[in-house]
């Protein structure tokens, strides 16, 4: 940030730095409702910082994760890491009710109880694996640039995101929050940032509106079961 201005740290301490080029109020294009940091001078200097997680989600939710393409993970090969036991996720909100759960639980089994009886038959198993359900867990390595992991925390920490990736996000802001706070404190939701830079409507959700006033929750105070 310092080098687009030509100006040394005794003019430019660290957090002014990293607020110029995050902070919703200075600027003003993180407040808008289309992506267009990649245009802007202020913006790209977060191309310039790395974060790498280690990541578990279900195999549905995974899928949906890829659409966020400059967010890039090593998926792996399914069959390499298949040890017969069940090995699932399961939702929130089936979690939060004994009978559900019991019907989840007993269909997950059902599905590892089928691939294994294909695989005593000489099924190969990549036949047999298209028996794991949409709740499989998936575990890989995801990395990315600042600039494009802000953007995907901007749409992934609304509460109308898909669970498991809100979920993921949400945790992945916090433990940035806790190794660098600066940059912790403008990982946002679109709602806030747009808050913050005086861009109204508040909710870009329009019809959707989650119903939640999230703008004005810190992170820790963040829960849904949707």
């Amino acid at each position: 940030m310092r080098e687009i201005f030509g100006i040394s740290r005794s003019d430019m301490a660290d957090e002014e730095a990293i607020a110029t080029a995050m902070d919703p109020a200075r600027n003003r294009w993180l407040g808008e409702t289309l992506n267009t940091t990649t245009h802007t001078k202020l913006s790209r200097a977060l191309f310039h910082v790395h974060y790498t997680f280690r990541k578990k989600l279900s195999h549905t939710a995974d899928s949906q994760n890829q659409r966020h393409r400059m967010t890039p993970g090593s998926r792996p090969i399914l069959a390499a890491h298949f040890s017969g036991e069940p090995d699932y996720i399961t939702p929130a909100l089936i979690a939060a009710e004994d009978g559900a759960r019991e019907i989840y639980t007993r269909a997950m089994e059902r599905s590892w109880e089928g691939i294994a009886r294909l695989r005593a038959l000489g099924v190969e198993d990549e036949m047999a694996l298209y028996l794991l359900p949409n709740a499989a867990a998936v575990r890989f390595t995801e990395s990315t640039d600042l600039l494009n992991l802000r953007h995907k925390m901007a749409m992934r920490l609304c509460y109308n995101a898909q669970e498991e990736i809100w979920r993921a996000s949400l945790e992945e802001a916090r433990q940035i929050t806790e190794i660098n706070p600066i940059i912790g404190r403008y990982l946002l939701p679109p709602c806030t940032l747009r808050m913050m830079a005086k861009s109204y409507p508040i909710c870009p959700e329009g019809k959707r509106y989650c119903g939640e006033r999230v703008w004005t929750y810190s992170l820790d105070r963040y829960e849904r079961v949707i």
